[in-house]
């Protein structure tokens, strides 16, 4: 088989993956790593911007507040379609579209920004959809990335799906996009600024993180979905000792620091 079709093949489960669950609760996580993420690309006012892999559309919108000419894609049609109530709720115009992140519908040189939080990170060709990123935006244009690190708090729960419910033969973890040293390749070794950040996230208990991910979140949903009833207890078992063991909080909740990386990329 060759290594485009196992791609394509990863692609259509990844796509069955975040479809399931309710990934609309737990994009409430990420609404922070947007505003952080405009930020550090110095977004300008009037710009041309794309947020690739836009989920509910937390950039895609965080750029429209900022009076920019906005675009989002996702391959999950559900997460369009709340993209667009949210951004309708506000009265801003932003073009949402169903697309893949790995063949952007759009012409070479067509955007001043190019954005994705924690979202080009789970392309199934990672080389592919960063070469997408890179070709869409124009030159002098500024690339912007914000993604999972692999010893950060995600990084370390998709290690855990994986020891529970192992990904197809053939898949790139995500986390390599939190990376450093595979950013700046994936991008070409262009000129990239990086840096990592905290978002803190709070749950009433790490039991209720657990149960709150295995019912929404994507990844471990599906993941306990493949396991037997013995299974899915050591699953959830094996969530909960690792938000116990990044807790910080003094009482009974959860207070857990999540790591992540931005890369900021000039398109020469």
């Amino acid at each position: 088989m060759s290594s485009a079709v196992s791609f394509d093949e990863i692609k259509t489960k990844q796509q069955k993956v975040w479809s399931s669950g309710d990934y609309g609760k737990i994009a409430w996580i990420t609404v922070p790593l947007a505003e952080t993420l405009v930020e550090a690309a110095d977004l300008h006012a009037g710009a041309r911007v794309l947020d690739v892999a836009t989920g509910t559309g937390h950039v895609a919108i965080a750029a429209a507040r900022r009076f920019c000419h906005v675009t989002g894609i996702d391959y999950v049609p559900a997460l369009v379609e709340s993209a667009q109530r949210r951004a309708a709720a506000e009265a801003l115009a932003v073009d949402f579209q169903v697309a893949d992140a790995e063949n952007l519908p759009f012409e070479d040189d067509t955007f001043d920004y190019v954005f994705s939080a924690i979202g080009v990170m789970f392309t199934a060709d990672h080389q592919r959809a960063a070469d997408e990123l890179v070709r869409v935006c124009r030159p002098g244009g500024r690339i912007a990335i914000a993604s999972w690190t692999p010893a950060g708090f995600i990084g370390q729960l998709l290690k855990t799906v994986a020891g529970h419910a192992p990904p197809p033969a053939g898949s790139l973890p995500p986390t390599r996009w939190g990376d450093a040293d595979t950013v700046r390749e994936l991008l070409g070794r262009k000129a990239v600024s990086l840096g990592t950040t905290t978002v803190t996230q709070r749950f009433p208990s790490a039991e209720y993180f657990a149960d709150f991910f295995l019912t929404h979140y994507g990844p471990t949903h599906a993941a306990a979905g493949r396991l037997d009833d013995a299974g899915r207890r050591a699953f959830r078992d094996d969530m909960i000792a690792l938000a116990t063991t990044s807790n910080r909080s003094a009482d009974d909740t959860m207070v857990s620091d999540w790591e992540y990386l931005v890369a900021v990329a000039d398109k020469s």
